[in-house]
């Protein structure tokens, strides 16, 4: 890590544009206070002891960690979003954060600009789950008593949301590629309960979509809104070497009612990243809100007015609005192309891992991320293994993840005699980094060595 960073030329970058931005407020009388002369070596010294605590984490960096969505932010990220922070700017409004406020504008406009919208309402949020919950909360404004709905494999945090919320939701079964059940889903319609429908186009478990345009042809017989839960996928709107069905299911993203995308996955960015969009800007009357005390020194629309969140920080909009500077959100541009790799690379891992006798696969990775176990007589052997593999797999610098999938997952009678709600413990690997294309053949030996060493 000390090599790379050292190659970094985003650090020197950093070193000569901060004097440059530090001179647009050199005419202000000096405000320095006298420091104490020990203060240098003060800091000095506690950075020395966070060196040795920050050097207890995995190397999320590296290609070889493969287990959570954990991707480095590009350098420009990070000198944008370290630059910001000398001014520290606010974007709950135009006061605390006024050219940080409009960088995030333009940023937002290329991201709905991403998913064919010229018309929306949206912003920066800190993350993927306050985005969702502000769509959610939306939803039960516009639906009020109606039920939400999302597949089982849906992020938990729409349950929890919509617990929040006071709002009824109901989990609905997956198929067998953990995407949500079309016959379960339109039963559950014709009750006319059903207020919205949350579509993940990307299942943080095992990258599932689920198929968008047939839900959307759904809509038009029952009526109902469509949120799309895109926190994870929704970047792969601009790549190219996509299945049929994905391809079919992001054609149609420009439908829906509200889409979240989280910057800070796939978009480059630091923590906390997230983005919420509305299709109908009118829903924008339900934030509407009074300060008795703030924001009076400007009469142009800001974005706490839109945002159910106060402070947030600009440098996030700074980081994010540069990395798009640099990398266009164009289809099978450079950007794309980074993600483009990815996806190669989870599906050359998965011929391999096909072509393993000792080894059980799932279905064809729909984006970048893998999930498989090991063969074995019964379900309780193969969770077994799959851990073991796991431990072993670390011990060579290759760090993968654990999860949980229903077993039909895997197809039927894989393991007789087990309940048919069983779930199998597995491994799962996020591919998600462009450079894990180049690390396929390294990452294969240490699986196949820890497999060999486990079985």
């Amino acid at each position: 890590m000390a090599d790379s960073m050292k190659q970094d030329p985003a650090l020197e970058l950093l070193n000569e544009a901060l004097p440059k931005l530090q001179q647009a407020f050199a005419h202000l009388p000096s405000a320095e206070n006298s420091s104490d002369p020990t203060a240098t070596d003060a800091m000095r010294s506690v950075l020395a002891q966070l060196t040795e605590r920050l050097a207890d984490n995995y190397p999320y960096f590296h290609p070889l960690y493969a287990g959570q969505m954990l991707k480095p932010p590009h350098p420009i990220a990070r000198a944008a979003y370290a630059m910001a922070m000398w001014i520290n700017p606010n974007n709950h409004a135009l006061d605390g954060g006024r050219a940080s406020s409009r960088l995030e504008v333009e940023a937002v406009r290329e991201i709905a600009a991403m998913f064919g919208w010229a018309e929306y309402l949206g912003h920066l949020t800190s993350g993927g789950t306050f985005a969702n919950l502000e769509a959610l909360w939306i939803a039960g404004k516009l639906a009020p008593g109606k039920k939400i709905i999302a597949s089982e494999h849906a992020h938990y945090t729409h349950n929890r949301i919509s617990a929040v919320l006071g709002l009824p939701f109901e989990s609905i079964a997956a198929d067998t590629r953990g995407r949500i059940d079309l016959a379960a889903l339109e039963a559950a319609l014709q009750s006319g309960e059903i207020g919205t429908v949350i579509v993940t186009l990307g299942t943080t478990s095992t990258g599932a979509l689920d198929p968008l345009d047939k839900i959307l042809d759904l809509r038009e017989r029952y009526g109902f809104r469509i949120h799309v839960d895109a926190a994870y996928g929704g970047y792969f709107k601009l790549v190219s070497n996509l299945a049929p069905d994905t391809v079919r299911a992001f054609a149609r993203i420009h439908e829906a009612d509200s889409i979240v995308v989280d910057p800070h996955k796939h978009g480059l960015q630091p923590y906390g990243c997230g983005c919420i969009l509305f299709r109908d800007p009118s829903v924008g009357g339900f934030y509407k809100h009074d300060s008795p005390y703030t924001y009076f020194t400007s009469n142009e629309l800001h974005l706490g007015e839109i945002s159910l969140e106060c402070s947030r920080a600009g440098a996030a909009a700074t980081a994010l609005w540069a990395t798009q500077k640099l990398l266009p959100l164009t289809p099978d541009g450079q950007f794309a192309n980074g993600l483009a790799c990815g996806r190669m690379a989870a599906l050359r891992v998965y011929e391999r891992l096909k072509q393993d006798t000792r080894l059980l696969t799932g279905p064809e990775p729909e984006l970048d991320i893998l999930v498989w176990t090991v063969k074995a007589r019964t379900l309780e052997e193969s969770s077994r293994l799959a851990t073991a593999v796991f431990d072993l797999a670390a011990e060579q610098d290759l760090h993968l993840a654990l999860a949980q999938v229903p077993i039909g997952f895997f197809g039927a009678g894989v393991w007789p005699g087990a309940p048919s709600g069983s779930r199998v413990n597995c491994l799962r690997s996020v591919l998600m980094k462009p450079e894990h294309l180049n690390w396929v053949d390294a990452i294969w030996s240490r699986l196949s060595q820890a497999a060999a060493r486990a079985i």
